[in-house]
């Protein structure tokens, strides 16, 4: 489920600034949570269901790894790209919990800003190729 406080973490990309004096949700965060509400579970699906919920939204899954300690309560992060705008892209974060069953968007904060300058490098490298 969507954390309550997301709308409150700074977007640590240069890709896209989430309005911090907006007390809702992003739209584009919004939109991606109800895509993957008939998530079944488990890490096999979990990679599948962001691909498709990001492609529905007109972005691109970047990447997904073991969440290894980077954020509490997560077992598994997507990096995805998602339009922020008619130009804009944003870069967000799909986190499976502990248990497997359910997949909650979350805007990059501080602790995610390493994971956020990698994903920067990596467009940054696909859009020279």
């Amino acid at each position: 489920m969507i954390s309550p406080d997301i709308a409150a973490r700074p977007q640590a990309s240069a890709l896209g600034v989430i309005d911090q004096s907006e007390p809702m949700l992003p739209m584009e965060l919004l939109e991606l949570e109800l895509s993957l509400e008939g998530y079944a579970g488990g890490d096999a699906g979990f990679c599948e269901a962001v691909r498709r919920a990001a492609e529905r939204s007109g972005g691109e899954l970047l990447f997904d790894l073991p969440a290894a300690g980077l954020v509490q309560d997560c077992r598994r992060i997507a990096v995805l790209r998602i339009p922020a705008g008619a130009q804009e892209m944003r870069v967000v974060l799909a986190l499976l919990d502990d248990n497997g069953t359910e997949i909650r968007m979350q805007a990059p904060d501080e602790e995610t800003a390493p994971l956020v300058r990698f994903a920067d490098a990596f467009i940054e490298l696909l859009e020279r190729i």
